[in-house]
């Protein structure tokens, strides 16, 4: 793993000096790695979603062709910024194509494993907001978020990225889901008591 995180490194720095195959190998080298992030997405998105797997890689790739002066650092910083851009995809393509964010099209799930239960999906919308405020309050553990949830890094491996100890982002990421968690939860309610209130106006 430290030999790839190095190459990726190496070639991050040579994008951003100007070397224009480099972005070509980053992404040859990393695209095993963006396909399963990719997966991670859809995988939370009903059945059908017209935005595939390659076709977000495609359009991810887009995107980072517009971030080449970026003051990249590592693997990590990369792939967070790949996640983000991902993650606005597909929310510019839920605005773009008006999904309802009620009917519960565009769940996501705060478990680590990515599996999807009744009781812990929410929706990518909502979500979206929460993680803004929480980077607003806490940036820190945003960036945590970030890495573990959406990258799937290790906790050694974020701790790594964030030059934190262990203890530290294993503490942090469970203060981060809880307050997601609430926050969300607190969301869904809000929702279902403003559902209920529009159809006792009908």
């Amino acid at each position: 793993m430290t030999s790839v995180s190095e190459g990726i490194t190496e070639l991050l720095f040579d994008w951003r000096g100007g070397n224009p195959l480099a972005l070509e190998n980053l992404i040859a080298l990393v695209y095993d790695d963006l396909r399963r992030l990719a997966k991670r997405y859809l995988r939370s998105e009903r059945r059908g979603h017209t935005l595939q797997t390659a076709a977000l890689i495609n359009e991810t790739y887009l995107r980072l062709l517009a971030q080449q002066q970026t003051n990249w650092q590592d693997r990590a910083h990369f792939f967070g910024v790949a996640a983000r851009i991902m993650r606005h995809l597909l929310i510019d393509h839920a605005r773009t194509r008006q999904y309802a964010k009620r009917n519960g099209e565009h769940q996501v799930t705060l478990d680590e494993s990515f599996a999807a239960t009744p009781e812990q999906s929410f929706d990518l919308l909502a979500l979206n907001e929460v993680l803004e405020r929480l980077a607003a309050i806490d940036a820190r553990k945003a960036r945590i978020v970030e890495l573990r949830y959406f990258v799937g890094l290790s906790v050694e491996e974020t701790a790594e990225a964030l030059e934190l100890s262990d203890i530290t982002i294993k503490r942090e990421w469970l203060k981060a889901k809880a307050w997601l968690f609430r926050e969300m939860s607190e969301h869904k309610t809000n929702d279902t008591r403003t559902m209920a209130e529009d159809r006792s106006d009908t």
